[in-house]
């Protein structure tokens, strides 16, 4: 196989960033590559038809049918809900995703709402707004348990960074199997023993048919009357209205959630209003190093995609 490619950065990238800044990232790392990048969407559907490699947030079915030489995509994002799969595998092409560049932000995000919450930080910040000096009570994390609800990446990076703090992790992974820094792993069917036994629930799953609704009344009922849910996975995967129901009645502690149902979140949902909710627009893996991880991946590929070990692609998923 060659090495010289043609490489399309197309038009739409996540983190307000650019098809510029994708290309000079990868340039960085892989000397003599050549990159176009794609202005706009009538840009990038003149100039797929010559790609051969394609980097991208999303590739509609018009794209794909248009990229006649394609055989490798990297997506920009570790979701991949919006590639047609089924056609990328009759076609022969190349998926792998962004899987892992999200890790330690989202971590370190997971962290600041735990915090908090255990160091009743919203209750100081509103004495501040109201000029009110007056003490109240905090807690600690260390000796705390924190249930992660997928133990991906992104879950095991909470892991290690909360088992630095003293607290003890468990949680669920598809396939069960020891982890550093994890006290416990279940499979899927035991999620209700996580959240039970869990002050911290942690959503970092993916998005799939079986997680969609998995935090529903029954999961919400199941926790401690003072844990705290914490979502940085899909809104899909909780139940909002038993959610709003459970934060209404103190049948939980609170939650903090980065990611809703429906985004952006309707100015009037019930969730703004509520002083036990912290919310932040699905932004938990914003980083200023976004674009040099994205790169380590592509680069790491492009070696493998030249040798034709398609196979040992990293973050292959077609």
């Amino acid at each position: 196989m060659t090495n010289e490619h043609n490489v399309l950065v197309l038009h739409q990238v996540p983190h307000q960033g650019s098809p510029s800044d994708v290309a000079s990232a990868i340039s960085d790392r892989i000397e003599s590559i050549e990159i176009e990048t794609a202005s706009d969407y009538n840009d990038a559907l003149d100039r797929i038809s010559r790609a051969d490699i394609v980097v991208s947030r999303r590739l509609d079915s018009t794209l794909l049918e248009s990229a006649e030489k394609l055989r490798w995509v990297q997506a920009l994002s570790a979701g991949v809900g919006s590639y047609d799969l089924d056609q990328l595998q009759r076609e022969d092409i190349v998926l792998t995703n962004a899987s892992g560049v999200h890790s330690v932000p989202i971590a370190e995000q997971v962290l600041g709402y735990m915090l908090t919450f255990e160091r009743n930080l919203h209750e100081g910040i509103r004495r501040q707004n109201a000029r009110e000096w007056r003490h109240y009570r905090a807690g600690e994390l260390r000796g705390k348990t924190v249930g992660i609800i997928g133990l991906g990446e992104i879950g095991q990076e909470i892991a290690r960074v909360t088992d630095a703090l003293g607290m003890t992790a468990i949680g669920t992974k598809r396939t069960p199997e020891e982890l550093s820094h994890v006290r416990e792993v279940y499979g899927p069917d035991e999620t209700l023993t996580v959240v039970g036994k869990a002050d911290y629930v942690v959503i970092a799953c993916p998005l799939t048919a079986e997680t969609e609704g998995l935090i529903d009344g029954r999961a919400l009922d199941s926790m401690k009357p003072d844990a705290v849910l914490v979502n940085v996975g899909r809104g899909k995967v909780v139940d909002e209205d038993a959610l709003l129901y459970a934060l209404r009645k103190g049948q939980i502690g609170g939650a903090a959630l980065d990611v809703q149902a429906e985004e952006p979140l309707p100015t009037d949902s019930p969730l703004w209003n509520l002083s036990n909710v912290i919310i932040t627009p699905h932004m938990a893996g914003a980083t200023p190093h976004y674009w040099d991880r994205c790169a380590e991946i592509f680069a790491e590929n492009y070696d493998r995609f030249n040798a034709d070990k398609w196979e040992e692609m990293r973050n292959r998923i077609v």
